[in-house]
């Protein structure tokens, strides 16, 4: 958490008001998301209950499981489902273009350019918080091994065909969403959140009722009032106004609602099983029908408040301008459904229950990368979010006082201009640190050459001079060192000018390559050899090995 983060969640406090945090969107909104709101039962994280589904705010699909320790009942949840989910991503996966990519050469292991497929758009799924998107998780890695009558006839329980589909295409959006900068699948909480702050912890901000009301509140009413009443107040039946549905449900609809009603519901299907002729099953059949519909008008009044609450949400994201950087990462998202479409026509087994050892340093060496390129992009894409990173002596701005033309040794001179800088912040230098600024869009290089304390140019009401605290400043020399072209004088543009006021940081604006991993199958015996060898018998005792 950056100290502008902590200011504005101090400010939140005191003003009884969301403070922003961001001056862009730094997360791709697709026009056409579909957004998904589960509910469980207490104690069953597994056992869904119903769920709100659809890309339409108007008319949701509403599912619901009215027995949910009935395996067929379940079965016939995620197969409604998979009729929603399904025809929306596949929606997205025969619209492509053709794009370049890099990829390693297996012959010469050298990068190079190669043309492919790549969809144009790709499907996004948001769900209320954090909670539910471990919920897609796990239907995913319940799901994505069922066998189905098709593939093995003798199976005591087989789902329908395209339960394991839809596991598969859930457990890739479970595993995308671990990605730093990725959006195909989103927490409405950890979208807001990641926008504006609020005066309370960042669990209870996973409320989305809660975390609304700090943003909504109605005049002469503070953040933390209105926070207290939706996480609260409850109607004369003793029911949250504003349920949580995430996706765990309140205790009080559990005992008193939800409990009754199911045990309705089973007395009326066990009289149904014991009907003696059709007059009875008929009237027996009336009473099942009616205890589900009971079951679903109390699913849909727990989620229909929190599906309400995320398209509020996406109302108040729509606002803000999207970053210059967002497009990029959704660039990366495309390129990820469009590869486990291919995965998956080609009829590539699923994902597997455990990561092999490359794979994993694989994914932990991307998230890594991914999240300090997340970093540097929102730093240069916002400048409240740079504020942070030069309160924390990340990166420093000021007026350049000094130009000095210099070049490079050698049969080829190569412009190396001498830049002074004079800032007000406290960046954490030393020299010959490289340090980095955008020009057009890329990163300039240049280096330390000397820092100096000055006391002097920042005297107050010096003309022209930055006002720092405790009347000092810093003048940083610096060396350009790549981006001028090639010839003898740099092009024009590519040198700050006296007088120019410039931002350098002192991280990268991109991120390279990881470390060159070995193929899985030449995983050394250390960590656990090739995926699917099987351990060798240890060798035997001998009465050499008793002392």
């Amino acid at each position: 958490m950056s100290l502008i983060t902590d200011l504005a969640r101090l400010e939140a406090m005191a003003s009884g008001r969301a403070q922003p945090t961001a001056t862009v969107r730094h997360r791709h909104l697709s026009a056409r998301p579909l957004v998904f709101v589960p509910l469980t039962t207490a104690g069953e994280t597994g056992a869904p209950l119903g769920a709100l589904v659809g890309t339409e705010r108007t008319a949701p699909r509403l599912l619901v499981v009215p027995q949910p320790r009935d395996r067929d009942l379940r079965f016939a949840f995620l197969a409604e489902l998979a009729e929603i989910v399904l025809p929306y991503i596949g929606s997205f996966a025969d619209d492509v273009e053709a794009a370049e990519r890099t990829e390693t050469d297996p012959g010469t292991g050298k990068r190079v350019r190669t043309e492919a497929e790549l969809c144009t758009d790709a499907p996004q799924l948001i769900v209320p918080n954090r909670a539910g998107i471990a919920f897609v998780r796990l239907l995913g890695r319940s799901m994505r091994f069922r066998r189905t009558a098709e593939a093995d006839p003798d199976s005591p329980y087989p789902a329908p065909p395209a339960v394991p589909l839809l596991g598969r295409w859930l457990t890739h959006f479970g595993e995308r969403s671990r990605v730093p900068g990725s959006a195909l699948l989103l927490a409405m909480t950890d979208l807001l959140t990641r926008h504006w702050a609020t005066g309370q912890s960042s669990l209870e901000d996973q409320h989305l009722g809660a975390l609304l009301a700090w943003l909504t509140a109605p005049p002469g009413t503070s953040g933390a009032q209105a926070a207290h009443r939706a996480e609260l107040d409850r109607d004369h039946h003793g029911q949250l106004l504003c349920p949580p549905a995430g996706p765990a449900t309140d205790p009080a609809f559990d005992n008193r609602l939800l409990a009754p009603a199911i045990e309705r519901y089973d007395r009326a299907r066990t009289a149904l099983t014991t009907a003696e002729d059709g007059v009875a099953a008929d009237e027996r059949l009336g009473a099942v029908t009616a205890a589900e519909y009971e079951i679903r008008a109390l699913v849909d009044s727990r989620t229909r408040p929190t599906w309400d609450a995320v398209w509020r949400g996406l109302d108040l994201l729509c606002r803000l301008p999207e970053g210059a950087h967002v497009a990029d990462r959704w660039t990366r998202d495309r390129w990820s459904f469009t590869g486990h479409r291919d995965r998956v026509l080609a009829g590539e087994p699923p994902q597997p229950r455990r990561d092999d050892a490359v794979t994993a340093a694989n994914k932990l060496s991307a998230r890594e990368r991914e999240q300090a390129r997340l970093d540097a992009q929102e730093a240069l894409d916002d400048p409240l979010v740079m504020a942070g990173r030069q309160l924390a002596g990340e990166a420093f701005a000021g007026e350049v006082t000094d130009v000095v033309m210099t070049h490079s040794e050698g049969r080829r001179p190569s412009p190396r201009p001498l830049v002074t800088v004079r800032t007000d912040d406290r960046p954490r230098l030393t020299v010959r640190a490289k340090v980095y600024r955008s020009l057009a869009g890329r990163p300039q290089t240049a280096e330390v050459v000397e820092l100096i304390e000055d006391r002097d140019a920042a005297a107050p009401g010096a003309p022209g001079a930055f006002q720092a605290p405790g009347g000092e400043g810093t003048v940083v020399v610096l060396r350009v060192t790549d981006k001028m072209g090639r010839g003898r004088d740099p092009e024009p543009g590519s040198v700050p000018e006296k007088g120019d006021h410039v931002l350098f940081t002192l991280f990268e604006h991109d991120q390279r390559g990881g470390p060159k991993l070995p193929d899985p199958e030449e995983t050394p015996w250390t960590h656990g050899g090739p995926p699917g060898d099987t351990a060798e018998d240890p060798d035997p005792v001998t009465a050499e090995d008793l002392l």
